[in-house]
């Protein structure tokens, strides 16, 4: 018996110890697991926890009392940078009143490598379009200096397409908090990340009203499935997606799973991007920063949840107003807000700021730019790392530049039909970079007509003859033997190249058979040029090149003088900003400042110059090529408007193919191609084809034109002399005379002897 019963005994325990042993084995096993969970969560959450694109922006915009502006392009930018016209005084940032010839403006806040600065109103009088002066309106302060902030031109994205702009829970209003919650778990704060009592409300609800309408995810599990999961709708991801939010609510507090919910959360499309985030849909919905939503717009916000498509302001207006309608009375049901918010919230109107699908700015600059930074960064980091890129693009500039080029290009068109008979993708085209001389920086690059048909920038990557854009730099390698006044021969000549007679001729008959240096460059004489050329040396003037670091190969033949050899746009421009930074050649950059998410400076770049010529040297060129715009080849400039002084040079290659304009000002210089990528002629040359761009683009830019112009250094003496002759002039003999420019160590001595014999025949005749 006793047997009997100790038998039975272990047949109840032998089950009991079975069991308990799975159970321990199960729990030792399902603790590993979300020991495992625990470990992915915290890994992932205390890494960088999303791939936040770089962005790209402008230089900011300088002003000050005595600059002249244009209105338009002033304008244009304000509104680019999301400044709001209101008919009051500016209450907060962003917002600007114009009165008359005055403009009163809140700034926003200046966040820059160099400068850190919160906004504040300023007013700006203006007179005739001339900064009279700026102050502030809140304390009255006289302000000499005005920066307004850089613009957006581009952020690079990675393979996700995300834009989002983080926000920290402090900066969250609390009825945009209350309006999530309301809308998606009203239960967040009470639950440990799993909500049964939840699911049974939305399985109630869903069956009385015949669809779906609530969901029983919980706020938690939402952000689990986004963030670590996939949309798959299988009892393993939903056990694993349970799992995981049960840890995620131990590992972290209710205010941390909020602030990584509101940033994760997809809220719409701006064309192929993805708007993630309720700081970036604040921006894109009503253009303003999370924490200036009002009650009505957090709900709308918060209503985008459960359909962020379906219930957008931008797709169905009347659909978004019901469903954040919807969010308001349940806010106030929850008692977060009061009857009178909540009537008031009903009552607004929804008004969505409106939006331009993402598109990119300056396009042949932002190539030019990105096929420098893998030096620095990698296109992963790029995509990922939410660094600030600084660059030198003015976009106002940018923009004139552009619409100065299709002016031009349309109307020579227009003047020249058979240029529009080619196809497509055969188009005229042409190109325009704007440099700032003594700091190199590029603050425009057009490189073609139409960056969506050809993505070639022309002013990088072309290699074009550059005709007489290039004599200036044989008569730079001449000022060491001649002198602006020095006579050259104009008389026809032959050479003798490779067992080949070639023999150079002018575009447009000269009758004199000698010319002075000075106007031989002015009217682009052919001629005289390769005179000066041969008697100088083509080895000296292919140094010469060289050391303005034209990289393309040269030939010391007589052509050479004329522009026969291939260059790049881009280095064409560095080397005339060493005529206009007095002798000093600056290296060409579009990047001055890398920043990270932080605000921590990774990369600055720093000025790079070398002094290429004398000061002298440089001011003697800047005078023969301000004659060149006066009296020479660009003489029309001034038919076109342009009064303010300025140098430069035309360019034309044989049979038209290639015409260029370089100008400049000590602020700024441009160069303009105009050509076919195929080198079908254009039938016109630099002074009318490309010198017309120029003048249309300088005219849109009074900031940079302010009307001075260089400094006579030291070693530069005056002199006058005989236009004839080209030497010292005699008083009361010679007939037209002028005041030349000298480097000291080159001043001429001999006085004009066909005019001194002249007087003295005349003097001996009357004795």
């Amino acid at each position: 018996m006793e047997k009997e019963k100790s038998a039975n005994k272990w047949k109840w325990k032998r089950p009991l110890a079975c069991s308990a042993a799975v159970l321990v084995l199960v729990s030792i096993l399902l603790g590993a697991y979300l020991w495992q969970l625990a470990a992915v969560i915290d890994k992932r959450f205390s890494a960088r926890r999303w791939s936040i694109p770089s962005t790209v922006y402008s230089d900011s915009t300088i002003l000050f009392p005595g600059q002249t502006v244009n209105p338009n392009t002033f304008q244009d930018k304000l509104g680019r940078l999301a400044y709001s016209t209101v008919s009051t005084e500016p209450r907060r940032k962003g917002e600007m009143r114009w009165q008359g010839e005055s403009l009163e403006i809140y700034l926003h806040d200046l966040d820059m490598p160099s400068k850190h600065q919160k906004g504040y109103p300023v007013r700006i009088e203006l007179q005739d379009s001339r900064i009279e002066s700026i102050a502030r309106i809140d304390t009255g302060e006289v302000l000499p200096v005005l920066e307004i902030e850089p613009e957006e031109i581009m952020l690079l994205f990675g393979a996700e397409q995300e834009q989002r702009e983080l926000v920290s829970i402090r900066e969250v209003p609390a009825h945009l908090k209350h309006a999530v919650i309301a809308a998606e778990d009203s239960r967040f704060h009470q639950h440990h990340g799993f909500d049964p009592r939840g699911i049974l409300r939305a399985l109630y609800t869903n069956l009385r009203h015949g669809e779906i309408r609530q969901g029983g995810s919980t706020l938690t599990q939402q952000l689990v499935k986004n963030y670590f999961l996939t949309p798959d709708r299988t009892w393993r991801r939903k056990i694993k997606e349970f799992l995981m939010a049960v840890t995620l609510e131990f590992l972290y507090d209710k205010d941390e799973i909020l602030e990584i919910y509101l940033n994760e959360i997809y809220l719409g499309q701006k064309g192929s991007i993805a708007v993630c985030g309720v700081g970036e849909a604040s921006r894109f919905y009503f253009g303003k920063s999370v924490e200036r939503l009002s009650i009505a717009e957090a709900a709308a916000i918060a209503g985008l949840i459960k359909g962020p498509n379906r219930y957008s302001p931008y797709e169905d207006i009347e659909r978004c107003r019901e469903r954040r309608d919807w969010v308001i009375r349940e806010i106030h049901g929850n008692g977060s807000i009061t009857r009178e918010e909540c009537d008031a919230a009903l009552a607004a109107p929804l008004e969505p700021a409106g939006y331009a699908t993402y598109g990119k700015k300056a396009p042949y600059f932002i190539d030019y730019l990105i096929g420098q930074l893998p030096v620095f960064y990698s296109s992963e980091a790029l995509a990922s790392r939410g660094l600030s890129l600084f660059t030198t693009l003015d976009t106002q500039v940018q923009a004139a530049a552009e619409q100065a080029l299709e002016n031009g290009l349309a109307l020579l068109e227009k003047t020249h039909p058979a240029l529009t008979s080619r196809g497509a993708d055969r188009k005229l085209q042409g190109a325009v970079v704007v440099m700032q001389p003594k700091t190199g920086y590029i603050l425009a690059m057009v490189g073609g007509r139409d960056y969506s048909v050809s993505q070639f920038n022309r002013i990088t990557q072309a290699k074009r003859q550059p005709g007489s854009a290039f004599k200036p730099f044989v008569y730079l390698t001449g000022l060491d033997r001649f002198t602006p006044s020095s006579l050259l021969s104009n008389e026809p000549r032959s050479y003798e190249i490779d067992g080949t007679t070639w023999q150079p001729k002018n575009s447009n008959p000269v009758a004199e058979h000698g010319l002075t240096l000075r106007k031989a460059l002015a009217m682009s004489d052919n001629l005289a040029t390769v005179d000066l050329a041969m008697k100088t040396g083509l080895l000296r003037i292919m140094n010469t090149a060289m050391t303005f670091r034209f990289s393309t190969p040269l030939n010391p033949r007589p052509s050479l003088a004329l522009g026969a050899f291939e260059v790049i746009p881009l280095e064409m421009a560095r080397a005339f900003c060493t005529f206009a930074a007095e002798g000093v050649q600056p290296h060409p950059l579009s990047m001055r400042a890398v920043v990270d998410e932080k605000g921590n400076m990774l990369e600055q770049q720093h000025l790079k110059i070398d002094r290429l010529i004398s000061p002298g040297k440089a001011f003697i060129m800047n005078t023969l090529l301000c004659s060149v715009v006066t009296e020479g080849t660009a003489r029309s400039l001034l038919s076109r408007g342009i009064s303010f002084p300025a140098a430069g040079k035309t360019g034309t290659t044989n049979d038209t193919r290639d015409a260029w304009f370089v100008g400049y000002t000590p602020d700024i210089l441009a160069l303009v191609w105009v050509g076919f990528d195929n080198g079908d002629s254009i039938f016109a040359g630099g002074s009318a084809a490309a010198l017309p761009i120029w003048a249309d683009l300088m005219k849109s830019l009074p900031q940079y034109t302010s009307g001075g112009w260089f400094r006579q250094p030291p070693d530069v003496v005056t002199r006058t002399i005989c236009r004839e002759s080209g030497l010292l002039a005699v008083t009361d003999a010679c007939p037209e005379t002028m005041e030349e420019f000298f480097l000291s160590k080159n001043v001429p001595v001999d006085f004009c002897r066909f005019h001194q014999t002249i007087k003295t025949d005349r003097e001996n005749g009357g004795m």
